[in-house]
């Protein structure tokens, strides 16, 4: 037994520390505009970020075979649900290499109703430097990444809901004063 408690020790530090230095990299990741994408969803419609401008938009990339995915995808749903008519806009980008075949019954399982991307090909991981699954990138109103999470999250919190409640205020606050502005 004593001869694994070093390298169980090791091990864990290291796991600790791998995990502290993807936070820090989240946090630099954040105030670059969102590059723009095109990919197809499971019923095979076209979607292009640049279309959902002048919205909030909750970018996740994530996998089937992802066990933390697996455990945001149901509080991702209630976020979509509940701000969906204000604005947000949420879009899970699959890396499944199966694409339809590995994901329908997933989402079919778990009642899903946002679009469902599919990113066969890996183009979104390297634009936006993603490092592991579940990531995600929350995009505002002008295009620009204003939050980066890696990691699962409990997207039905109230801090959760307090954050997209402001950042959604603060879209629509502002949109409101430019066309008051403009006359618009």
């Amino acid at each position: 037994m004593k001869r694994w408690t070093l390298p169980f020790g090791f091990l864990l530090v290291a796991m600790g520390l791998a995990f502290y230095y993807q936070q820090l990299q989240a946090r630099d990741r954040a105030g670059f505009p969102a590059p723009d994408f095109t990919l197809k969803d499971l019923q095979g419609r076209t979607h292009r970020l640049s279309d959902f401008r002048g919205k909030v938009v909750f970018l996740n990339v994530w996998a089937t075979w992802c066990p933390p995915c697996r455990i945001e995808m149901p509080s991702m749903e209630r976020l979509h649900r509940r701000f969906r008519d204000r604005g947000l806009v949420v879009l899970a980008v699959s890396e499944d290499e199966n694409g339809t075949a590995a994901v329908q019954p997933f989402i079919d399982e778990m009642g899903l109703t946002f679009p469902i991307l599919l990113d066969e090909d890996g183009v979104i991981p390297p634009r936006y430097g993603v490092t592991g699954y579940p990531e995600t990138f929350i995009i505002d109103r002008e295009g620009r990444v204003v939050q980066h999470t890696i990691g699962p999250e409990d997207w039905k919190s109230t801090q959760a809901y307090q954050f997209f409640d402001r950042l959604l205020d603060a879209g629509t606050t502002q949109a409101a004063g430019e066309n008051a502005q403009t006359g618009g």
